[in-house]
Protein backbone atom coordinates (compact mmCIF):
# COMPACT_ATOMS: atom_id res chain seq x y z
CA UNK A 1 0.00 0.00 0.00
CA UNK A 2 2.84 2.23 0.52
CA UNK A 3 3.74 2.06 -3.19
CA UNK A 4 0.29 3.17 -4.35
CA UNK A 5 0.90 6.13 -1.68
CA UNK A 6 3.67 7.55 -3.26
CA UNK A 7 2.03 7.01 -6.65
CA UNK A 8 -1.03 8.97 -5.55
CA UNK A 9 1.33 11.67 -4.01
CA UNK A 10 3.39 11.50 -7.22
CA UNK A 11 0.28 12.51 -9.63
CA UNK A 12 -0.88 14.85 -7.49
CA UNK A 13 2.63 16.93 -7.08
CA UNK A 14 4.18 16.22 -10.94
CA UNK A 15 1.07 15.95 -13.24
CA UNK A 16 1.59 18.73 -16.02
CA UNK A 17 -0.33 21.49 -16.28
CA UNK A 18 -1.60 20.29 -19.46
CA UNK A 19 -0.89 16.26 -20.18
CA UNK A 20 -1.98 16.10 -24.08
CA UNK A 21 -2.10 12.23 -24.90
CA UNK A 22 -2.90 10.77 -28.55
CA UNK A 23 -5.97 8.58 -28.27
CA UNK A 24 -5.94 7.61 -31.97
CA UNK A 25 -3.87 7.22 -34.96
CA UNK A 26 -3.54 9.96 -37.48
CA UNK A 27 -5.37 7.87 -40.61
CA UNK A 28 -9.05 7.57 -41.31
CA UNK A 29 -10.29 4.77 -39.49
CA UNK A 30 -13.62 2.89 -39.02
CA UNK A 31 -15.34 4.35 -36.38
CA UNK A 32 -14.70 2.38 -32.78
CA UNK A 33 -17.57 1.04 -30.75
CA UNK A 34 -17.82 2.53 -27.26
CA UNK A 35 -16.08 -0.60 -25.62
CA UNK A 36 -13.11 -0.58 -28.03
CA UNK A 37 -12.71 3.74 -27.40
CA UNK A 38 -13.06 2.93 -23.37
CA UNK A 39 -10.11 0.26 -24.01
CA UNK A 40 -7.49 2.88 -25.60
CA UNK A 41 -8.30 5.30 -23.06
CA UNK A 42 -8.31 3.06 -20.28
CA UNK A 43 -4.54 1.87 -21.65
CA UNK A 44 -2.94 5.48 -22.61
CA UNK A 45 -4.02 6.66 -19.01
CA UNK A 46 -1.93 3.65 -17.83
CA UNK A 47 0.59 3.83 -19.75
CA UNK A 48 1.24 7.85 -20.49
CA UNK A 49 0.69 8.10 -16.09
CA UNK A 50 2.49 5.33 -15.29
CA UNK A 51 -0.43 4.05 -13.45
CA UNK A 52 0.18 0.90 -11.73
CA UNK A 53 -1.06 -2.43 -12.55
CA UNK A 54 -2.99 -2.92 -9.23
CA UNK A 55 -4.42 0.56 -9.07
CA UNK A 56 -8.01 0.37 -10.84
CA UNK A 57 -9.05 2.93 -13.16
CA UNK A 58 -12.28 3.90 -13.66
CA UNK A 59 -14.23 5.92 -16.40
CA UNK A 60 -17.20 8.21 -15.56
CA UNK A 61 -19.74 9.76 -17.60
CA UNK A 62 -18.28 12.40 -20.21
CA UNK A 63 -20.21 15.64 -20.73
CA UNK A 64 -20.03 19.27 -21.93
CA UNK A 65 -16.85 21.02 -20.66
CA UNK A 66 -16.24 24.61 -20.95
CA UNK A 67 -13.60 24.17 -23.71
CA UNK A 68 -14.80 24.51 -26.66
CA UNK A 69 -14.34 21.14 -28.98
CA UNK A 70 -14.00 18.64 -25.58
CA UNK A 71 -16.04 17.21 -23.36
CA UNK A 72 -14.96 16.55 -19.41
CA UNK A 73 -14.48 12.61 -18.83
CA UNK A 74 -14.64 11.89 -15.11
CA UNK A 75 -11.67 9.53 -14.44
CA UNK A 76 -11.26 7.83 -10.71
CA UNK A 77 -7.61 5.70 -9.77
CA UNK A 78 -8.09 3.47 -7.27
CA UNK A 79 -6.23 1.33 -4.69
CA UNK A 80 -8.10 -0.05 -1.77
CA UNK A 81 -9.57 2.40 0.04
CA UNK A 82 -7.24 5.49 -1.51
CA UNK A 83 -9.12 7.64 -4.41
CA UNK A 84 -7.72 9.87 -6.56
CA UNK A 85 -10.19 11.60 -8.93
CA UNK A 86 -9.25 13.14 -12.29
CA UNK A 87 -11.40 15.65 -14.47
CA UNK A 88 -9.85 14.96 -18.13
CA UNK A 89 -11.12 16.85 -21.60
CA UNK A 90 -11.99 14.65 -24.65
CA UNK A 91 -11.92 15.96 -27.91
CA UNK A 92 -15.43 15.58 -29.84
CA UNK A 93 -13.64 13.53 -32.63
CA UNK A 94 -12.36 11.31 -29.73
CA UNK A 95 -8.93 11.75 -30.93
CA UNK A 96 -6.95 13.61 -28.15
CA UNK A 97 -7.11 13.26 -24.58
CA UNK A 98 -5.81 16.57 -21.89
CA UNK A 99 -5.92 17.21 -18.83
CA UNK A 100 -6.31 21.63 -18.04
CA UNK A 101 -5.59 22.40 -14.30
CA UNK A 102 -7.00 25.57 -13.15
CA UNK A 103 -6.11 27.78 -10.26
CA UNK A 104 -8.04 29.79 -8.11
CA UNK A 105 -5.79 33.19 -7.84
CA UNK A 106 -8.79 34.62 -5.03
CA UNK A 107 -7.55 31.92 -2.54
CA UNK A 108 -5.28 33.07 0.26
CA UNK A 109 -3.72 29.32 1.41
CA UNK A 110 -2.28 30.99 4.73
CA UNK A 111 -5.76 32.25 5.77
CA UNK A 112 -6.22 28.01 5.93
CA UNK A 113 -4.07 27.61 7.83
CA UNK A 114 -4.81 28.44 12.03
CA UNK A 115 -1.43 29.32 13.72
CA UNK A 116 -3.59 30.94 16.79
CA UNK A 117 -1.77 29.79 19.76
CA UNK A 118 0.89 27.75 18.17
CA UNK A 119 4.61 28.19 19.53
CA UNK A 120 6.37 30.89 17.09
CA UNK A 121 10.12 31.48 16.94
CA UNK A 122 11.96 34.81 15.35
CA UNK A 123 9.57 37.71 15.00
CA UNK A 124 5.74 37.11 15.57
CA UNK A 125 4.72 40.49 14.05
CA UNK A 126 7.12 39.71 10.82
CA UNK A 127 5.32 39.83 7.47
CA UNK A 128 6.77 36.24 6.34
CA UNK A 129 5.44 33.01 7.62
CA UNK A 130 7.03 29.58 7.61
CA UNK A 131 4.21 27.47 8.64
CA UNK A 132 6.25 23.73 8.68
CA UNK A 133 3.78 20.64 8.95
CA UNK A 134 6.56 18.83 10.54
CA UNK A 135 6.52 14.83 12.19
CA UNK A 136 8.91 14.24 15.35
CA UNK A 137 9.86 11.16 13.38
CA UNK A 138 10.75 11.70 10.28
CA UNK A 139 14.01 11.98 9.36
CA UNK A 140 13.77 14.15 6.80
CA UNK A 141 12.05 16.79 9.28
CA UNK A 142 14.69 16.54 11.36
CA UNK A 143 16.94 18.09 8.48
CA UNK A 144 14.62 20.96 7.83
CA UNK A 145 14.50 21.59 11.39
CA UNK A 146 18.25 21.73 11.49
CA UNK A 147 18.51 24.24 8.76
CA UNK A 148 15.69 26.38 10.09
CA UNK A 149 17.01 26.55 13.29
CA UNK A 150 20.17 26.94 12.34
CA UNK A 151 21.51 30.29 10.69
CA UNK A 152 18.62 30.58 8.59
CA UNK A 153 17.03 31.83 12.45
CA UNK A 154 20.24 33.36 13.44
CA UNK A 155 20.45 35.47 9.71
CA UNK A 156 16.78 36.31 9.51
CA UNK A 157 15.45 35.96 12.61
CA UNK A 158 14.25 39.87 13.21
CA UNK A 159 12.57 39.54 9.95
CA UNK A 160 10.50 36.30 9.62
CA UNK A 161 8.51 33.61 12.03
CA UNK A 162 8.49 30.10 12.35
CA UNK A 163 5.19 28.07 13.05
CA UNK A 164 4.91 24.50 13.17
CA UNK A 165 1.93 22.71 12.63
CA UNK A 166 1.33 18.87 13.56
CA UNK A 167 1.06 15.95 10.95
CA UNK A 168 2.40 13.08 12.03
CA UNK A 169 2.85 9.90 9.51
CA UNK A 170 1.02 7.80 12.17
CA UNK A 171 1.66 4.39 9.57
CA UNK A 172 5.12 4.46 9.27
CA UNK A 173 6.05 6.51 12.24
CA UNK A 174 4.53 4.90 15.27
CA UNK A 175 5.46 7.57 17.99
CA UNK A 176 5.69 10.78 15.99
CA UNK A 177 1.64 10.98 17.26
CA UNK A 178 3.02 10.80 20.95
CA UNK A 179 5.79 13.42 20.67
CA UNK A 180 3.86 15.72 18.87
CA UNK A 181 0.54 15.55 21.61
CA UNK A 182 4.22 15.86 24.30
CA UNK A 183 5.34 19.16 22.85
CA UNK A 184 1.45 20.22 22.38
CA UNK A 185 1.30 19.75 26.28
CA UNK A 186 4.66 21.67 26.55
CA UNK A 187 3.34 24.90 24.80
CA UNK A 188 -0.19 25.00 26.54
CA UNK A 189 2.37 26.42 29.54
CA UNK A 190 5.47 27.94 27.38
CA UNK A 191 6.60 28.29 23.90
CA UNK A 192 10.30 27.97 25.14
CA UNK A 193 9.67 24.22 26.23
CA UNK A 194 7.62 23.48 23.12
CA UNK A 195 11.02 24.46 20.86
CA UNK A 196 13.63 23.27 23.22
CA UNK A 197 11.55 19.75 22.98
CA UNK A 198 11.63 19.81 18.93
CA UNK A 199 14.86 20.63 19.08
CA UNK A 200 15.64 17.38 21.36
CA UNK A 201 13.58 15.25 19.70
CA UNK A 202 14.29 15.89 15.94
CA UNK A 203 18.58 16.23 17.20
CA UNK A 204 18.03 12.50 18.94
CA UNK A 205 16.56 10.28 17.28
CA UNK A 206 18.77 7.74 17.74
CA UNK A 207 19.13 8.13 21.19
CA UNK A 208 15.12 7.48 21.41
CA UNK A 209 15.20 4.96 19.58
CA UNK A 210 18.59 3.15 19.81
CA UNK A 211 21.02 2.09 16.93
CA UNK A 212 19.74 1.26 13.67
CA UNK A 213 21.20 -2.54 13.92
CA UNK A 214 19.49 -2.46 17.62
CA UNK A 215 16.15 -0.34 18.08
CA UNK A 216 15.20 -0.20 21.42
CA UNK A 217 11.44 -1.73 22.48
CA UNK A 218 8.55 0.61 21.71
CA UNK A 219 7.74 0.52 25.08
CA UNK A 220 11.70 2.19 25.69
CA UNK A 221 11.28 4.63 22.95
CA UNK A 222 7.92 6.05 24.48
CA UNK A 223 9.34 6.51 28.16
CA UNK A 224 12.24 8.18 26.65
CA UNK A 225 9.78 10.71 24.54
CA UNK A 226 8.17 11.26 27.80
CA UNK A 227 11.13 11.61 30.19
CA UNK A 228 11.95 14.31 27.79
CA UNK A 229 8.49 16.60 28.05
CA UNK A 230 9.16 15.95 31.71
CA UNK A 231 12.57 17.40 31.94
CA UNK A 232 11.43 20.27 29.87
CA UNK A 233 8.52 20.79 32.16
CA UNK A 234 11.01 20.79 35.02
CA UNK A 235 13.58 23.19 33.32
CA UNK A 236 10.89 25.64 32.57
CA UNK A 237 9.18 25.46 35.69
CA UNK A 238 6.00 24.25 34.49
CA UNK A 239 2.91 22.69 36.32
CA UNK A 240 4.37 19.27 36.82
CA UNK A 241 0.87 17.90 37.65
CA UNK A 242 -0.86 19.16 34.53
CA UNK A 243 1.90 18.48 32.42
CA UNK A 244 2.18 14.88 33.40
CA UNK A 245 -1.62 14.40 33.59
CA UNK A 246 -1.75 16.12 29.86
CA UNK A 247 0.96 12.79 28.70
CA UNK A 248 -0.41 10.50 30.19
CA UNK A 249 -4.25 11.03 28.60
CA UNK A 250 -2.45 11.43 25.09
CA UNK A 251 -5.45 13.55 23.75
CA UNK A 252 -5.41 13.33 19.93
CA UNK A 253 -8.01 16.15 19.23
CA UNK A 254 -5.43 19.28 18.44
CA UNK A 255 -3.27 16.77 16.42
CA UNK A 256 -5.84 15.48 14.40
CA UNK A 257 -7.40 18.91 13.92
CA UNK A 258 -3.85 19.95 12.29
CA UNK A 259 -3.79 16.74 10.38
CA UNK A 260 -7.56 17.39 8.62
CA UNK A 261 -6.26 20.91 7.64
CA UNK A 262 -2.81 19.41 6.25
CA UNK A 263 -4.97 16.74 4.24
CA UNK A 264 -7.21 20.12 3.26
CA UNK A 265 -4.28 21.87 1.70
CA UNK A 266 -3.48 18.59 -0.08
CA UNK A 267 -0.54 17.96 2.08
CA UNK A 268 0.89 14.18 1.99
CA UNK A 269 4.65 14.01 2.76
CA UNK A 270 6.57 15.58 5.51
CA UNK A 271 8.38 18.17 5.80
CA UNK A 272 5.87 20.70 3.63
CA UNK A 273 6.27 24.35 4.26
CA UNK A 274 4.47 27.07 3.13
CA UNK A 275 5.48 30.76 2.72
CA UNK A 276 3.54 33.23 2.73
CA UNK A 277 1.55 30.39 0.49
CA UNK A 278 3.75 29.50 -1.43
CA UNK A 279 4.27 25.62 -0.87
CA UNK A 280 7.50 23.65 -0.78
CA UNK A 281 8.00 19.65 0.38
CA UNK A 282 11.14 17.97 1.63
CA UNK A 283 14.49 18.60 3.57
CA UNK A 284 15.25 21.76 1.79
CA UNK A 285 18.99 22.72 1.55
CA UNK A 286 19.87 26.31 3.60
CA UNK A 287 20.38 27.78 -0.16
CA UNK A 288 16.80 27.47 -1.77
CA UNK A 289 15.36 28.45 1.96
CA UNK A 290 17.23 31.64 1.98
CA UNK A 291 16.07 32.06 -1.93
CA UNK A 292 12.67 31.72 -1.13
CA UNK A 293 13.26 34.25 2.25
CA UNK A 294 15.10 36.70 0.17
CA UNK A 295 11.90 36.34 -2.60
CA UNK A 296 9.47 36.59 0.15
CA UNK A 297 11.27 39.50 2.01
CA UNK A 298 11.04 41.69 -1.09
CA UNK A 299 7.65 40.89 -2.01
CA UNK A 300 6.64 42.70 1.28
CA UNK A 301 8.97 45.43 0.55
CA UNK A 302 11.91 44.24 2.77
CA UNK A 303 15.30 44.21 2.23
CA UNK A 304 16.31 40.44 2.34
CA UNK A 305 19.84 40.03 4.93
CA UNK A 306 23.38 39.98 2.75
CA UNK A 307 24.04 37.30 1.53
CA UNK A 308 25.90 34.47 3.78
CA UNK A 309 29.60 34.80 3.41
CA UNK A 310 31.29 31.49 1.76
CA UNK A 311 33.73 30.31 3.80
CA UNK A 312 37.69 31.03 2.23
CA UNK A 313 39.67 28.14 0.79
CA UNK A 314 43.06 28.43 0.14
CA UNK A 315 44.94 26.80 -2.83
CA UNK A 316 47.97 25.92 -2.15
CA UNK A 317 49.40 25.12 -5.57
CA UNK A 318 51.86 21.90 -5.91
CA UNK A 319 55.04 22.51 -6.47
CA UNK A 320 55.23 21.40 -10.54
CA UNK A 321 52.41 24.17 -10.47
CA UNK A 322 55.39 27.03 -8.63
CA UNK A 323 56.35 29.82 -10.94
CA UNK A 324 60.13 29.84 -12.05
Amino acid sequence: MRSFRLFFSYLRRFLAPFVVVAVVGCSAQTPETPKALERRIHNEIRTQLGVPPNVEITLGQRHESKISGYDTLPVTLSAGDRKLELQLLISKDNKTLARLETFNLAEDVMAKIDVKGRPVRGNPEAKVTIVNFDDFQCPFCSRMHETLMGDILKDYGDKIRIIYKDYPLTSIHPWAMRAAINANCLNAQKSAAYWEYADYVHANHELIMGPQEKRRPQSEQVMALDKAAFDQAHKHGLDARKVTACVQAQDQTEVRASMAEAEGLKVESTPTLFVNGERMSGALPESVMRAILDRALRAEGITPPPPKEQPKVNIVPTPGALPK
